[in-house]
């Protein structure tokens, strides 16, 4: 018995994928060739098609739009059309990793119950990615190559489905339909273009497209240590839930950037909110994969707690005057600093248009300080480790190296690690001067930036995240300003404070705050660090 291992993402089906599992089912063994041009010398028919469907656990991002059941779904209509039985088994995602070949042979093996033990005296491989026909053909199996015709020049006979679906998504960006485009209808197999209209998953794509502040994988950032991240949420959410319960209003309650539900944990066991339903929108993919495991857990003291990936920021989730609370926490300069002021705009006009008139958004972040561009001096302690060599390299992958440098630098050292690398990805270059004040040495720079690094010089585990990320780009005042220019009223309650275990344990001592008046140098309060705000929309 000879078998077909057909692996990928499969995200959509071709009418050339079609024709060619016909011809290599139905046609002349003798007349199949593998991906060097030579015989594949089958000694009988093709009598199953084995469907890997890997990144089964991914959706909703660019690179992997469609959930895996209804991949699935296209795949068995699809098969319908074969003379040989369609098998399809969900693999989920690695990462990178060169053993992703040998995972997905094991894992068929497992999911089908041992029928399919697939090897390379009983398997061919159909598949036309060069990297991925290295994997399988170091494990020794032959490979149909499907649309690639020359494996060195990389020439294929037709588009393979990944260009289908960016010609999907330049139609759509272009305002023209995509149902009726003729690359489609004549390219895209019957199977995906029932799914597609069916699903309006044309639509999704092309929407996925449209939003900047994503990665290709449905995350903010490349760069950030999750378990760190996760970790961190876990730990204070019972702390910022006390800040900002007595805020929230019962009905329906939405926690945008949800993490992995720690807040909703605790919102579900607040008596006040038991007759509420829950939601919980979380973009970073990681974080919603462990918010579904949480539930179905059973962490949370309330069924009807629902969560969905989606990136709020870029259009409407909810009808509009539907949702009777709002929360996010340390979320909007995630907005700001990843998708810039417009993003961040856009997405306070969303809240309000979504919030229901008597509604309210609750906001606990970071906070810049009133005056940002005074001038003013840190004194920064030198003598709590090294400070040589600041611009050392460090790969992209080396998180652990580039962290043992971190804690080895003297506060003094770190800061100047900080000017060399904070938004400098961005175009930003932080203007500052050593200077010598009353046989002092100390650093001159804005009150911003200044608090800038404070907020960041004792985060060496997520370092290369926390430098493209901006604290301080609005005072309490500018926010307030922002929110009545969409419409809603700030709560009197609301208020900005200062954390005072960071200043006693992270700041004071290690960074001061100087200010000069006249010819004297001034010790500073350490401005607000974050802010509780409430967010009122008012019949």
């Amino acid at each position: 018995m000879t078998y077909l291992l057909f692996p990928g993402r499969h995200h959509l089906l071709t009418d050339f994928q079609l024709d060619y599992l016909t011809w290599a089912i139905s046609g002349n063994p003798a007349d199949l060739r593998d991906a060097n041009d030579q015989p594949l010398n089958l000694t009988s028919p093709i009598e199953a098609v084995i469907w890997a469907v890997t990144s089964a656990n991914h959706s909703n991002t660019r690179r992997n739009p469609l959930p895996a059941n209804r991949r699935e779904v296209a795949i068995e209509e699809f098969g319908r059309d074969l003379d040989a039985p369609s098998y399809v088994y969900l693999i989920d995602d690695l990462g990178p990793t060169p053993h992703f070949a040998e995972y997905v042979l094991k894992k068929i093996e497992v999911d089908s119950q041992s029928r399919f033990r697939l090897t390379p005296q009983n398997t061919v491989v159909g598949c036309s990615t060069p990297s991925v026909i290295a994997m399988y053909e170091a494990l020794g199996f032959r490979i149909l190559p499907f649309e690639l015709t020359d494996r060195v020049k990389e020439t294929y006979a037709d588009r393979r489905p990944w260009e289908l679906i960016e010609s999907l998504v330049q139609t759509g960006l272009a305002g023209r339909p995509w149902r009726t485009d003729r690359v489609w209808i004549t390219q895209a197999a019957r199977a995906t273009r029932r799914l597609y209209d069916k699903y309006n998953y044309g639509d999704l794509i092309v929407d996925l497209h449209r939003r900047p502040l994503l990665t290709d994988d449905g995350d903010l950032t490349a760069t950030r240590d999750y378990n760190v991240y996760v970790r961190s949420f876990d730990e204070g959410a019972p702390r910022k839930y006390a800040r900002v319960r007595d805020f929230l209003l019962p009905g329906r309650i939405v926690d945008i950037g949800c993490c992995t539900g720690s807040l909703i944990r605790e919102m579900t066991h607040d008596d006040r909110l038991r007759e509420s339903d829950f939601y919980g929108i979380e973009v970073a993919r990681p974080l919603y994969a462990e918010c579904l495991h949480r539930k179905e857990q059973g962490a949370f003291a309330n069924d009807n707690v629902f969560f969905y990936q989606r990136d709020f920021a870029s259009g409407s989730i909810f009808p509009e005057n539907s949702i009777n609370t709002f929360t996010t926490v340390a979320l909007t300069h995630e907005i700001e600093s990843y998708g810039g002021r417009a993003a961040l705009e856009n997405f306070l006009r969303l809240l309000y248009q979504q919030t229901a008139i008597g509604g309210r958004w609750v906001n606990f972040d970071v906070l810049g300080p009133d005056d940002r561009d005074q001038p003013v001096f840190l004194r920064l302690q030198r003598e709590d480790g090294l400070d040589d060599d600041p611009a050392r390299e460090f790969a992209p992958d080396d998180r652990e190296g580039l962290r043992a440098y971190l804690l080895g630098l003297s506060t003094y050292g770190r800061f100047l690690r900080f000017a060399r690398d904070f938004r400098h990805e961005e175009g930003y270059r932080l203007p500052y001067h050593e200077e010598t004040v009353e046989g002092e040495p100390l650093i001159a720079l804005r009150l911003e930036d200044a608090c800038e690094f404070l907020s960041k010089k004792d985060y060496p585990d997520n370092w290369r995240s926390e430098m493209h990320e901006r604290f301080c780009f609005w005072s309490f005042a500018d926010w307030r300003s922002a929110l009545e220019r969409v419409g809603f009223r700030v709560h009197p309650t609301s208020y900005a404070f200062v954390n005072d275990w960071i200043v006693e344990n992270r700041y004071r001592g290690k960074a001061d705050l100087l200010m000069k008046t006249g010819t004297d140098l001034t010790p500073m309060s350490y401005p607000p660090t974050h802010l509780v705000l409430a967010a009122d929309k008012l019949p």
